[in-house]
């Protein structure tokens, strides 16, 4: 399937498919799961069996079937539940969890990740697919449970790639797992400044796949960024619910069992192989968290690691992150002159985080008003309520120091 192809099925396809579902049969969330195994058959059988003539008319009868195929099953699971509510005395223990220790392999979610993630498929299309992992516990097991069914009679194996192909996406693999870390670590939008669940999942599914590839220096890397950055994840929020930045927190709340780990990791896979982003970005978090207060933070150290993974990575973020290191060294205004650079680039300049870090190194230069300007722009932009919150603050505490 091509590229264009595959995109115009997620971003184009699958929301009129859910249209013609939910405006024929109701169901709203039963619905959204019959796409997404209609999306995973698609990504399935069309690399393998060739695009059909009529791709949205393909989608609409296998959603529709699974739709009905779905209710069925639920209507008798229901039954079958009110049943066994009357057999079962209140408080009897009846089944393990699907993760629990002795109750399977575990690793169900993480080959219907690499499935996902097929070559044929843009980055732009997996990630699309992949959405599915952003939901409840229960959810996603039932998902599995009905992907595994209708892979299975589509012939294709429900088990983890070959070596060959699952290096072909390893890669795309990897940015699922540091997305939905990233979403649960920092909330993009809602009323929580975080999603612990979320975080929790993908340091579980990228601890299998360290187990899976334990040479890999980017699996270990991206696992020991994950557990650095987790570690603070009890600081970052005060008592109700506020963002606490980084130089402001109680690291005494700290995760210290986390942090050595994630350091014991980094530091067994930096010296061998190449060294790639998510390694470096690990070593980055791994200084700050060494650091016993702010003030003792190596920032010198960090700029350089950010200048090395600028070298690797064209991404507005680490330039973002480069210029609040370098105002740390060399002053804010060496900061805020490598800032104006970011603002025609339009994968951030919209992005609250740059009027956020200009904001804050103006107002380390003693430019107060255009501060609380920034200040104010970032929090139009950002999605995030505590984000929101935070930034509103600083504006209106800048104001009232005027």
């Amino acid at each position: 399937m091509a590229e264009h192809g595959a995109e115009d099925l997620l971003r184009r396809l699958a929301p009129q498919v859910l249209g013609a579902l939910v405006r024929r049969y109701g169901h709203f969330g039963t619905a959204e799961d019959a796409v997404q195994e209609a999306l995973l058959a698609a990504a399935v059988q069309w690399p393998r069996d060739g695009t059909p003539a009529d791709p949205r008319g393909w989608l609409i009868t296998v959603a529709s079937r699974r739709l009905t195929d779905l209710l069925r099953s639920e209507q008798a699971r229901q039954r079958r539940e009110d049943t066994m509510a009357r057999q079962v005395l209140p408080g009897e223990w009846v089944a393990p969890a699907a993760d629990a220790a002795g109750a399977g392999s575990g690793d169900d979610t993480l080959i219907l990740l690499f499935l996902c993630c097929h070559p044929a498929l843009s980055p732009a299309s997996q990630i699309a697919l992949t959405r599915a992992f952003l939901v409840p516990e229960a959810t996603m097991t039932r998902r599995i449970s009905r992907a595994k069914q209708g892979i299975r009679a589509s012939g294709v194996p429900f088990s983890m790639p070959a070596a060959s192909e699952r290096a072909e996406r390893l890669a795309a693999v990897l940015h699922v797992l540091y997305l939905i870390f990233n979403e649960g670590y920092a909330s993009t939008s809602g009323p929580g400044l975080q999603r612990a669940e979320l975080a929790g999942e993908a340091i579980r599914l990228a601890r299998l796949l360290h187990r899976l590839l334990p040479g890999d220096g980017e699996v270990t890397g991206l696992l020991a960024l994950m557990l650095l950055t987790d570690a603070r994840r009890a600081a970052r929020s005060g008592p109700y619910g506020e963002l606490v930045p980084m130089a402001e927190q109680d690291r005494g709340r700290w995760d210290a069992a986390a942090i050595a780990e994630g350091v014991t990791l980094i530091t067994g896979a930096l010296p061998h192989g190449p060294t790639g982003p998510y390694q470096l970005q690990a070593a980055i978090a791994a200084v700050h968290d060494e650091a016993p207060n702010a003030e003792a933070t190596d920032w010198p150290q960090i700029m350089a690691l950010y200048e090395l993974l600028l070298r690797i990575s064209d991404n507005p973020v680490v330039a973002l992150n480069h210029a609040v290191a370098v105002a740390m060294v060399q002053g804010p205004r060496a900061g805020l002159d490598l800032l104006a650079g970011l603002e025609s680039d339009e994968r951030i300049a919209g992005d609250h985080r740059l009027q956020a870090v200009r904001g804050h190194l103006l107002e380390a230069a003693g430019d107060r008003a255009a501060a609380r300007d920034c200040y104010e722009a970032a929090a139009r932009r950002a999605l995030s309520l505590p984000q929101q919150r935070y930034l509103q603050a600083r504006a209106s505490r800048l104001e009232d120091e005027q």
